[in-house]
């Protein structure tokens, strides 16, 4: 396993008690639609871990593979001001969930940005989501997303 999905495991274990079951796939998930071939589910069913910048504030928003952040509704939900919202960069999502861009898991973030989901994923027994890398995923339920992450589900969502 790579080392850094390897700390994801440990890292969501040591803190949430979840064992995580990870699969790793060498010709990426970077994409949903890549994720979901991988592991043979419905693209709706994979967790993206979009981050945002809303105004000052760094938000990771779980988005449905099938689905894209609309960034007027994400700002409405902060009382953002117009025109104050955009994708973090590289360095900012790296420094809010201590993750690199394309392997941002739901949880284990390296600071308490807040966090939320999209409703789509309740419709679901199954979906999956980044593991800390690329290449790798965990499988989980809509409750598990719920007592890891602790999101607020809001629909913010084209």
């Amino acid at each position: 396993m790579h080392p850094t999905a390897r700390k994801f495991a440990d890292r969501v274990r040591d803190s949430h008690g979840f064992e995580a079951t990870i699969e790793e796939f060498p010709e990426g998930t970077k994409t949903a639609d890549d994720a979901a071939a991988a592991v043979g589910c419905d693209v709706a069913q994979i967790v993206k871990s979009i981050v945002m910048r809303v105004g000052d504030e760094t938000v990771v928003v779980l988005t449905s593979g099938a689905n894209r952040v609309d960034e007027a509704s994400l700002g409405s939900e902060f009382d953002a001001e117009q025109g104050s919202v955009r994708s973090a960069n590289p360095d900012e999502v790296k420094a809010a969930t201590g993750w690199s861009i394309g392997g941002v898991p739901p949880t284990c973030h390296a600071t308490d940005c807040p966090v939320l989901a999209d409703p789509t994923f309740e419709s679901f027994d199954r979906i999956w989501a980044a593991a800390g890398t690329p290449e790798a995923v965990f499988q989980l339920t809509p409750d598990d997303l719920r007592a890891l992450s602790a999101p607020r589900f809001v629909d913010v969502f084209e």
